[in-house]
């Protein structure tokens, strides 16, 4: 149950919500897409497949927007979680700190990369990264990931190795790629308790995702009223996961993002790699 303080947090929130909603004006799939992507996301489903098959699906957008607008319209409900999981989880500060900095630093240099990216090359990254997010989803509904140890530290050579490799998932975040599932192998393989994953991951992407759009602004290689859409609804969305629903069994949720995803991994992975088609003059 929620404490009365938590209660008159949740009641400003809304009102928050209802205010930037009279404001903007969103697309209300929009920020259905938000409430529904997030919900799952706080509870470790994750958000950037789930979105992207939804975009791809609709057309909701040119695909090289696509990124961009993942990185900008989460980024408020991913700092909302952030503040939840890092104050409910223990973990080591120093195992935290220096993972989040990894990540913040591998999504600078690759959305700055991502965002000078041809429409093409953006497919058939997204395709891959997409295609790799649908293995995770149906390899953590077949129960097939390593279940990890009861650590909440890394320490030096497996610290090295957590950091390098949250570099990379921070760089692979710019292309469409989560990095919830790819982060709790990670601390799983590194031998940490899974739940200490969550104030990580979340974490990250509550630092890392903000110094990415910044560099999508700057490009404007995004979609302003999707990217608003995914705010207003995510937002609830979290709170409600968070302290109302907690859990739910997630196996058959699993199983249908990863067909889905699949999908979406192959239609962008044929649009970046295909051939383009001779013009025929008349």
């Amino acid at each position: 149950m929620l404490s009365p303080k938590d209660a008159l947090l949740a009641a400003m929130l809304v009102m928050t919500v209802f205010y930037a909603v009279a404001w903007v004006r969103p697309q209300w799939l929009d920020v259905a897409v938000g409430f529904v992507t997030n919900f799952l996301d706080t509870l470790g489903v994750g958000s950037f497949a789930t979105t992207t098959s939804f975009y791809r699906l609709r057309n909701r957008m040119r695909d090289e927007l696509i990124p961009g607008t993942l990185n900008v319209g989460h980024t408020l409900p991913t700092v909302a979680q952030a503040l939840i999981y890092i104050t409910l989880v223990e973990v080591d500060i120093v195992t935290l700190t220096a993972m989040i900095a990894a990540s913040v630093a591998g999504s600078w240099l690759g959305a700055g990369f991502v965002s000078r990216l041809p429409r093409r090359q953006i497919q058939a990254g997204m395709g891959l990264a997409l295609l790799a997010a649908a293995l995770l989803m149906a390899l953590s509904a077949a129960h097939a990931l390593p279940g990890g140890g009861t650590a909440l530290r890394l320490d030096g050579s497996r610290l090295a190795v957590g950091v390098g490799a949250n570099f990379i998932l921070g760089a692979l975040m710019t292309l469409g790629i989560g990095l919830y599932a790819p982060c709790m192998v990670l601390v799983s393989l590194l031998g940490m308790n899974p739940t200490a994953a969550f104030p990580i991951m979340m974490g990250s992407c509550a630092f890392l995702m903000p110094a990415a759009s910044i560099r999508f602004f700057r490009s404007e290689r995004y979609d302003l009223g999707a990217a608003i859409g995914l705010a207003l609804g995510g937002v609830p969305a979290v709170l409600l996961a968070a302290y109302v629903v907690k859990s739910l069994p997630l196996s058959s949720v699993r199983w249908l993002v990863a067909a889905v995803a699949g999908y979406a991994a192959v239609t962008l992975i044929r649009s970046g790699f295909g051939r383009l088609r001779p013009t025929v003059q008349s």
